[in-house]
Formats: structure tokens, sequence, C-alpha cells
């Protein structure tokens, strides 16, 4: 197969809108390094192969026929991506997602990787991973506005006919912003009992298990029938920009995330991690915020929280990078989002094994797990109500070319059945104070409650 290229006169929005009911349709922005929006979005829907994975057993599903494996995911994910790959041209001036690997990997495929106990309530329908192969992809570059169709075929009438096809579905779809009803959100457990964990944690890090763990707590909402999870998706990205926004419909699983952490971005064999770790919320007014950008910028507590993970994330990208080629180029560097400030460190690397390698080298990130990284997510499973599922996994789309980039899934809402949740958490140390982190998981999650009011989808519709 080798890309076919058109070019095509639409938005992510409206193009979505008409996709976005099918299974396993995906819209996928990125970032370049430190902007706060994503430069490009991507969309793909009708994956040629589905895998997907579930304590342990994975299943591959393609037009031919489902197979199901106990094997290890990521060595699955290597084996099918090089089955369905192209003659791995890329086409000059264009984004740099043409077409591949494209989807979600929970929490929860730690297990794959490493033994851990199972303490937390189980969600058996919710898969630990969900990615297809798309040989189709709508890509958008915002800065030049442009769109264009990429297709991977065997000949350009083979392409033709599958344009054809796609025209046809996009063809006088029109976006309606909807009004959706106010939701009753309310967290998984009480106040004092989250920060009851907290100092749970910090009892672990002065006994000498660890040196820092993140926890997080969830909240909780019942959706009226009418509840339109699409529109306020489109909502939620007006009121919470992000660089790596996504919305994956996974049929009867939504996933909905305005994230600002990337995780590991491949390009020419040179990796980028940028981890977070640091917060302080936006002010109320100019002075205020500016306040709260000096604090956090002379914190000492939040540069050691950050440090500790660039440390972890440089040994782990060792795994499968040259000897000597990881290196820092940034540490506890100060950025501004919409609703909080973050530190965000730089680390790259030169790979010496595939993406695929890469993302199970660092699985899952270190800065929603914590150091060492294997008992604090013994920790996390005793302490936390429920398994993570999607929330501090990634979304990440690895093309056939071999270049690739993810995002950490924070800022995350995942739709399942008549409930929605969202998880937010932060780096607890031995300097944390049980009050302030429990605000810091409230800052966290304030643009995205704000997205649900009623005000806030006024100004959308």
């Amino acid at each position: 197969m080798k890309p076919f290229v058109f070019d095509i006169k639409t938005d992510p929005e409206t193009a979505f809108a008409a996709l976005q009911t099918q299974p396993y349709s995906l819209w996928l922005d990125s970032a370049d390094s430190g902007h706060a929006q994503g430069r490009f979005s991507y969309i793909v829907s009708h994956p040629v192969e589905m895998i997907e994975a579930k304590d342990g057993r994975v299943t591959v599903t393609n037009a031919a026929q489902q197979t199901a494996l106990r094997c290890d995911p990521f060595e699955i994910l290597n084996e099918r991506l090089e089955a369905w790959k192209s003659e791995a041209e890329t086409v000059e001036g264009l984004p740099p997602f043409q077409g591949g690997l494209a989807g979600f990997f929970g929490y929860d495929l730690a297990r794959s990787i490493e033994k851990l106990p199972t303490a937390t309530r189980l969600n058996p329908h919710m898969p630990d991973m969900a990615v297809g192969i798309y040989d189709r992809v709508i890509a958008f570059d915002h800065e030049k506005n442009k769109a264009w169709l990429i297709i991977h075929a065997e000949s350009k009438s083979e392409a033709e006919r599958k344009r054809t096809v796609l025209m046809h579905i996009l063809k006088n779809r029109k976006t309606e912003a909807k009004e959706n009803p106010v939701l009753n959100w309310s967290p998984a457990e009480l106040a004092e009992s989250y920060k009851a964990k907290i100092r749970r944690v910090i009892e672990y890090i002065n006994a000498g298990d660890i040196f820092q763990a993140n926890l997080s707590q969830r909240f909780e909402a019942v959706l009226p029938p009418s509840f339109d999870r699409f529109s306020h998706y489109l909502t939620m990205r007006r009121v919470n920009p992000a660089p790596f926004a996504a919305y994956m419909n996974l049929g009867g699983i939504v996933i909905s995330s305005a994230s600002p952490e990337q995780f590991l971005s491949v390009q020419d064999n040179e990796v980028t991690t940028r981890p977070i770790k640091g917060t302080r919320p936006r002010g109320r007014d100019k002075k205020e915020d500016e306040r709260n950008r000096e604090e956090l910028a002379h914190s000492a507590k939040d540069r050691a929280e950050n440090i500790m993970i660039v440390d972890l994330l440089r040994s782990d990208l060792s795994k499968v990078c040259k000897p000597d080629s990881v290196e820092l180029t940034d540490l506890c560097k100060l950025e501004t989002f919409a609703g909080v400030h973050h530190l965000v460190s730089t680390i790259e690397g030169t790979l010496t094994k595939t993406p695929i390698d890469l993302l199970r080298a660092c699985f899952p990130g270190g800065s929603i797990t914590g150091a060492p990284k294997i008992r604090s997510m013994e920790i996390i499973e005793e302490l936390e109500t429920a398994r993570r599922g999607p929330y501090c996994g990634a979304m990440a789309w690895i093309g056939f070319d071999g270049a690739m980039n993810s995002s950490i899934l924070i800022r995350t809402l995942v739709y399942q059945g008549n409930k929605v949740t969202l998880q937010t958490g932060g780096g607890i140390t031995a300097g944390s104070d049980a009050e302030e982190e429990y605000r810091e998981t409230l800052a966290k999650a304030e643009k995205i409650f704000r997205s649900f009011d009623a005000s806030a989808q006024k100004k959308i519709a």
C-alpha cells in the first residue's frame, strides 16, 4: 500500500459530527512541544483491524476473522502494525500522522508488564486497551488552515473508491450545538477519607517504601437519557482548550479528554517526553494569577516532585534508547494552561527499538504513578476506590512510518452506560499537606466541571 492524498474542505467539528457515532471513531489533537493547543487534528474511523486487550487476553478483529490470543499486547501490536504496514512513505508538508495505529492504552494494561495486586473494584466491561489500524486519516493543520484526506491503497482507483465512500458520509453533515442538562457530580468518597489516604501515603514515604505516589480521587455523575456526549466535548474544548484533546467512541464506552500532558513522541527516531509535576490554579484576576505563578516557580516541594519523575523517566528511556543519548533539555519550566499552571520538564533520547517497545518500556507514565514505580502502583491499588481504567493511561497514534505522539489521559471523562466519571490526583511527597493536595485535585477538576454548566453551554449554542 502507499498513501494517496486529497485536499478537502471541512473542519474537525463538521467532519467528526458525521463519523462520531461509528464504533472506534477517534478525534485526536497533537501539539508541537510547549504549545497550549494542538496544531494538528486527526480524525479516523472504520479501522481495517481492531486490537483489544482485557486481563491478559487479546482479541484481533478484521474483515476476515476474529482471533483470541493469550499474549503480550505490545508484542501483538508490533506484529499487526508490521503486517498492515504500507511502504512507509510520508508526504512532505502534511501533518505527521498519515495512517497507522491509534487508540487508547488504559492504566491497567500495566498488568501485562508487571505483577500487581488486585485489591480495587474491577470493571468487567472496560477494555485495558483498544486500538485500531487505520488506512484513512482526515488530517488538519490549523496553522496552515488546511485539511487533507490521506488514504492508503494498492492503487489510485482503490483510493478513489474509498474517498467516494467517505465523502458521501461527510456530505451535507452539519454540527449543531446542543444544550445538555446540568449534571450533579459527587465524589466517590468523602473529603476526609481522601485526605486520610494522603496521610497514609506520607507514612509509606517516611517508612522508606517510596519517594512519591500519585493518588487520585474519583467523581461520578448519572447521565439523563438526553445527554449528548459529543456536544459536551465541543463545549469542553472551548471552556478548557488543551494541547492533547481527544474523543474516542468505543460503542458502549466513550472517552473524552482535555489532556495538557504529552507522554511520548517520536520523530525520525528522536524521542521526547514532557512530564508534568507541580500545579497551581489560575488566579481570579491578573494579580492573583501572577502570584500563583511565582509561588509555583519557587516551590521547592513541587520542583522535588518533578525531579523525582524526571529521574524515573530517564531510566525508562535508557532501556530503549542509544547509550548516553538520553538527556534533560528543560527542567521545571513553568507553563500556563486554561485552568492551571504546571511545571513541565523535557527529556529526549535516540530510539533504538520500535515506538511500541518505547511505550511498553515507559508504561504507565511515571508522572501518574510515582517512584519507585512498581511499589507506588501497589500503594495506589491499595488506596484508590476502583480500577483506573483509561484514566492515567495514554491516548496515542503510531504511524506506519514509525512516528508517534501520545498523551497522558488526565482531565479525562469516561462515559459508560448511564454514568460518567472524572478522576484527578497529584503527586504526594514527604512535604505534602493533605489539605493542599486535596484542593489541588479540585483545582484540576474545576474547568471540567465548569464545562457542564448551563452558562458555558449557552456560550457555545
